[in-house]
């Protein structure tokens, strides 16, 4: 036997895409875990031994397991039980209502309704839900309705009564407060929700473990192997890092998962995680702690993301800036030089601009040319920008299933000109920048479908190209989805690419997404069979 080693599990007969610089084999063989060899189905088959599992891909296509770089796992488990109101869901606002309406009669009196999802752009109204619409579908629970980003709420009257909001309470710093004529009309923005989140009930670590293992399993079968959860803490606090470790001891945690701590001043968990020894590199290859996250702004579809130019019909509204220079450096350069890697939420060319440059500060107070600090989301960036993040080694994290879910509502907020070019990933791949991708979900739904569309072809949901000069070739799209995920965790040495030594996570599909026609990657392709460590974890065959 050429290894002298006899494989767990043989691969044959496919068209196995092991990483763009490696390109297509027929097989390959797995050893404890992780890849021992690829190659031709009779060279991997040289490696059967009795015990050997043999699995005959029928010619199918598979790549490395498909990294989301940027998403809420406990959050979308959890979400995964609310009211639907994504609009392919609930289209019209009289559908949304009714969902509402359906679960507030089947809620005890006085229990929470949340729902998630809605584009106020994608509506048949055009505008955002109201207090009172919400009342009138759940006049007897507080109802909270959550946009799809996440960074704009509507809260009705009984909501907004348990959170003590009246016409009188203070806007808290970074956050906006509806008001039509002088009345609460249930809009909350960015801060401004969480006067309604403190007075929710608290998620049980039971309930924190569901939404991991709930959320896992939704992500495998998508093909989805690893994951980054964007935000630790924020639906639970420090208790979140303890739910994800008795998920993992207890075989509840179905996918790779790099930890972001979150940082944003007055919730922070990162003093917790520091005491506990929990640095950036933490842990091993399945949990592990990844870099801190702090909120520099909104989301462009919510008029929240921190331009430097107003928003179309909006001329004094340039969104909202979350914090001031001094305390974004501050934090930065505190994380910074206790050897976290950062990985901030900024979307405006505002926002960036503030993030870049308490980079800059910090990498020049403290150098480390491979620190790798990450620009979440970095949807509306400036040619000078992206020459300094390839001068300082900060790298792009977008989530190119925007462009298919939102692009539309860019260009109705901002504009043709500015909304087109947003999340440009072309120029990223061309200039080196190592851009990854992802979903944001519960924000976009993890199916990465839209997500490899969205960059093959630069188009929306509805159609609209979204400036086609940052189009990426097939072989891109599936590198910004796994080697360069892999890279943004500084975890390319270990997944990625289909490799020896690297973890056998593989995902097979029932489509070749390299020759396909990009509108049957969209609406016809599934992914059949997804495995973890060269165990199979998803089988849809």
């Amino acid at each position: 036997m050429a290894f002298g080693i006899e494989a767990d599990l043989v691969l044959i007969n496919g068209r196995i895409w092991r990483g763009r610089e490696e390109g297509i084999c027929e097989a390959l063989a797995v050893w404890q875990g992780k890849v021992l060899a690829t190659g031709s189905t009779a060279d991997m088959l040289s490696l059967k031994g009795a015990a050997t599992e043999v699995i005959d891909l029928e010619d199918r296509f598979a790549t490395p397991g498909l990294i989301d770089n940027h998403l809420h796992l406990i959050a979308t488990g959890i979400a995964m039980g609310f009211v639907d109101a994504t609009p392919a869901a609930a289209p019209t606002l009289a559908t949304l209502m009714k969902g509402i309406a359906e679960r507030a009669a089947s809620t005890p009196k006085g229990g929470w309704v949340r729902a998630r999802g809605y584009d106020q752009v994608k509506l048949d109204t055009g505008r955002h839900p109201t207090r009172d619409d919400l009342d009138r579908a759940a006049p007897d629970h507080p109802v909270l309705l959550t946009r799809a980003c996440g960074h704009v709420s509507i809260a009705n009257s009984r909501a907004l009564e348990l959170a003590g909001i009246s016409e009188a309470t203070p806007v808290p710093d970074g956050g906006v407060i509806g008001v039509t004529d002088g009345k609460l009309n249930g809009f909350l923005a960015e801060n401004a929700q969480n006067l309604v989140k403190a007075v929710m009930p608290p998620a049980t670590t039971e309930e924190l473990i569901d939404g991991i293992e709930r959320a896992g399993r939704h992500l495998l079968s998508f093909g989805i192997t690893s994951c980054m959860d964007a935000a630790v803490g924020h639906v639970a606090g420090f208790s979140e890092i303890q739910a994800y470790e008795m998920a993992k001891l207890s075989g509840r945690l179905p996918v790779r998962v790099w930890l972001t701590l979150l940082g944003d001043p007055g919730v922070s968990i990162v003093e917790d995680a520091w005491r506990a020894g929990l640095l950036s590199g933490a842990g091993d290859d399945m949990l592990r702690v990844g870099g801190v996250k702090v909120f520099l702004d909104g989301s462009a579809g919510g008029r929240t993301a921190w331009m430097t130019k107003p928003y179309e019909g909006e001329p004094d509204n340039i969104g909202v800036q979350m914090l001031p220079d001094e305390t974004v450096e501050a934090v930065v350069r505190d994380c910074h030089d206790r050897g976290y890697q950062m990985v901030c939420h900024a979307i405006g060319d505002g926002a960036i601009e503030q993030l870049i440059t308490a980079y800059e500060k910090a990498l020049a107070a403290n150098p480390d040319p491979d620190r790798r600090h990450r620009i979440e989301h970095c949807g509306f960036s400036t040619p000078e920008q992206h020459a300094r993040m390839q001068a300082a080694g900060i790298l792009p994290a977008p989530q190119m299933a925007f462009i298919h879910d939102f692009g539309d509502s860019y260009i109705s907020v901002l504009g043709e000109a500015r909304g087109k070019p947003s999340y440009p990933i072309g120029t990223w791949m061309r200039m080196g920048l190592n851009p990854s991708t992802g979903s944001d979900s519960p924000v976009c739904s993890p199916d990465p479908f839209p997500n490899l569309h969205a960059m093959i072809t630069r188009q929306t949901g509805k159609g609209t190209v979204m400036d086609a000069s940052e189009r990426l070739s097939p072989e891109e799209a599936l590198q910004a989805y796994t080697e360069h995920g892999a890279y943004s965790q500084k975890a390319e040495g270990v997944k990625g690419r289909l490799i020896p030594g690297q973890w056998a996570d593989i995902a097979v599909f029932d489509n070749d997404l390299l020759t396909v026609e990009s509108k049957t990657i969209l609406s016809g392709t599934r992914c059949l069979l997804t495995l973890l460590a060269g165990r199979v974890v998803h089988d849809a065959r």
